[in-house]
């Protein structure tokens, strides 16, 4: 007979080293996973330096079979989610367990009661630790290129997932765009039997005007995904700490915004796809590694990108034409910026399975539907 699995909070300095390094041994090999740098992990995890956890309880477990750390999970508490939406629903996230169904089964019960002991009676995700941040569990496209902010899970989680009683409530896509040699769009001539020619113009981030630039395009973005299912708004907070974080993999060149008559409505952003300049790290920013990334960054180049955020202004977005020509360009101008500077790809995601229009756009100038992440519900009965 086997050893039980103890399940207990993340409790100080080593079990929190613990917590973060699991994921390393598990998926040591795993041609879809890149490990997250420790630095970065241990700051997301950080009540004093993650604005997310003014808004945000997190509770924070790891299993363990004979005193040996086999499995770990959050379960979180949003109250600007609950804020919305007033249905009584938590979250979990940041699952990864050994193959076994008992260590899940004991994860879940964790979290699940320490949910309901905050009066939760449903849980969804996984989020890690936000809608805004990791969301989804990988079920498809498990040796697809590891991406920034993108999660990985073996294909063994899924079906563990839903032993444990979770059931399917939305898959999220992401595409791989070929920017070398992706054809242009018909955006221009959208725009132009709109009776908007003359009025659009596309244009680059200006890095002098940063802060502003920022809250332009989180304008936009609350605007555009405000419908979204499960959309919970950014904080200022959370916006000056994602500013400042994502500072050295923004490149101006690959943030685009297009406007009409001089107001910016819809963009596009991608950032360096820093997971490309980190493999074979395992987390550590050794003197080594830190000479390999500059090196990396700056003299070799990081070929692919991803796409995190894109949107346009719900004024224009249900209009026949206006939305997907708005779309389209923000698009060319992206591309033809990151040929220029010899990208080679994008990802661009999440996008819900069931948003018709932009999985239409994105198929439509040339992505490719190459993974796929999900989202699980239970009722806390």
């Amino acid at each position: 007979m086997s050893e039980p699995v103890v399940v207990t909070p993340v409790d100080g300095k080593a079990d929190l080293k613990a917590f973060i390094d699991l994921p390393k041994r598990l998926y040591a090999g795993h041609k879809g996973y890149v490990a997250h740098l420790d630095t970065e992990r241990r700051e997301a995890f950080s009540p004093k330096k993650n604005p997310l956890f003014k808004h945000v309880e997190v509770g924070f477990f790891l299993a363990r079979r004979a005193g040996r750390v086999v499995g770990r999970i959050t379960a979180q508490v949003d109250r600007a989610y609950l804020e919305r939406y007033a249905d009584a629903t938590g979250h979990f996230g940041c699952l990864a367990a050994e193959d076994d169904p008992a260590i899940f089964a004991a994860l879940f019960v964790a979290a699940e009661q320490w949910l309901r002991a905050r009066g939760m009676q449903r849980v969804t995700g996984p989020f890690s630790l936000s809608v805004n941040e990791e969301v989804g569990l990988l079920v498809w496209g498990f040796d697809s290129r590891p991406m920034l902010l993108v999660p990985y899970d073996p294909p063994y989680a899924g079906p563990r997932v839903e032993q444990c009683g979770y059931a399917k409530i939305k898959d999220v896509f992401s595409y791989d765009y070929d920017v070398q040699n992706a054809p242009e769009t018909i955006g221009a001539k959208l725009l132009a039997r709109a009776g908007f020619a003359g009025r659009v113009r596309a244009r680059t981030a200006n890095m002098k005007m940063f802060d502003a630039e920022v809250r332009t395009l989180v304008g936009i973005f609350n605007d555009a995904w405000s419908d979204n299912w499960g959309f919970v708004p950014f904080t200022q907070a959370e916006i000056d700490h994602a500013a400042k974080a994502f500072g050295p993999v923004v490149v101006p060149e690959l943030a685009v915004f297009v406007e009409v008559d001089d107001e910016a409505v819809a963009f596009i952003i991608a950032i360096t796809n820093l997971n490309e300049a980190i493999a074979g790290f395992n987390g550590s920013l050794a003197p080594l590694n830190l000479v390999k990334l500059v090196w990396r960054m700056r003299v070799a180049g990081v070929g692919s990108t991803r796409v995190p955020l894109m949107g346009v202004k719900k004024k224009y977005r249900n209009h026949p034409l206006m939305g997907a020509g708005l779309a389209m360009m923000a698009i060319d101008h992206l591309r033809a910026n990151g040929k220029r500077l010899g990208k080679t790809s994008a990802e661009l995601g999440w996008i819900l399975e069931d948003n018709k229009a932009t999985n239409n756009i994105i198929r439509s100038v040339g992505g490719v539907h190459y993974k796929t992440h999900r989202i699980y519900e239970k009722m806390l009965g």
